[in-house]
């Protein structure tokens, strides 16, 4: 029963809200036609949702906010929203290929990358994968492997199904946006395949990474809090800043927090998302 009612919050939880009239296009990326917005000026930082989701119902309020200050590119990832599927695996490692071709096909040479949940392991794999397109990178209630994520939720996963989804907000943004609205059940099927089997992001190469990345996590949020730590690790946290410097790299944990309800939370950390990105190094 608690699978079940962590599911329906999931479901009722997305709201949906109009967005200010941005530039749209559709980008040819590695066999995508990719679509994306840009809001706002300044320098660019590049929005990636969570699994099943699309830009109306994962970044509610979150864009118009994040654009008073920069050029905000937010995308609809392979099979998402109005960007059609292709036969092809949707691991965070292509999704990851496919937002620096994105930069490269509006001639951005570097931005800053926010991730929540599936989009927080796409950047952290841009940071990997492409590491002279990335300049910081803000990762949302994510995770390196699914040993990372508590029992219920791995539980709550494996029971997920296309029924669970019927009228929920995900199935209705689905269909009025996928370039295949009928394919929604088939959707699912291939994200839930995709969950069980992603791709383990290695410890050593995220530590390997330039890019400081700031961890932004509920403290209820399914994500098992050694796990939270150990990711801050790598990047150098957990070091006494008054003795010796500390990293660029920062982590907050949120109380009261779920991994839904964290995107209710903008208030919280947009601010501390402009705060980290704006950072200058510290000084040694």
């Amino acid at each position: 029963m608690k699978a079940t009612a962590f599911l329906l919050m999931i479901l009722v939880s997305t709201v949906v809200s109009a967005q200010q009239q941005p530039m749209t296009g559709y980008a040819p990326v590695n066999g995508l036609e990719m679509y994306y917005e840009v809001h706002g000026n300044g320098d660019p930082v590049v929005l990636l949702h969570g699994s099943f989701m699309t830009i109306t119902n994962n970044w509610t309020e979150w864009i118009a906010e994040l654009s008073r200050t920069r050029k905000v590119i937010a995308i609809e990832m392979q099979g998402h929203g109005r960007t059609a599927d292709i036969e092809r695996n949707i691991s965070p490692a292509n999704l990851a290929d496919d937002v620096a071709a994105l930069l490269d096909h509006l001639k951005i040479a570097r931005a800053d990358i926010l991730g929540y949940s599936m989009g927080g392991g796409v950047a952290m794999q841009c940071a990997i994968r492409h590491p002279d397109r990335v300049r910081k990178v803000v990762v949302i209630s994510s995770y390196l492997r699914r040993d990372g994520v508590v029992n219920e939720g791995l539980d709550a996963l494996s029971n997920l199904s296309a029924e669970l989804f019927i009228g929920s907000p995900i199935e209705v943004e689905y269909k009025k946006l996928s370039p295949t609205p009928d394919a929604f059940p088939e959707f699912i099927k291939r994200m839930l395949a995709t969950t069980s089997n992603e791709q383990t992001i290695d410890a050593d190469k995220l530590k390997a990474t330039t890019a400081p990345m700031f961890f932004i996590h509920g403290d209820a949020d399914g994500i098992r809090l050694e796990h939270i730590a150990e990711m801050y690790r790598l990047k150098g946290g957990e070091v006494h800043g008054d003795i010796r410097p500390r990293s660029e790299s920062r982590l907050a944990i949120l109380p009261d927090t779920t991994h839904v309800t964290l995107l209710q939370r903008m208030s919280i950390i947009v601010p501390m998302v402009n705060d980290f990105l704006d950072a200058k190094p510290p000084k040694q």
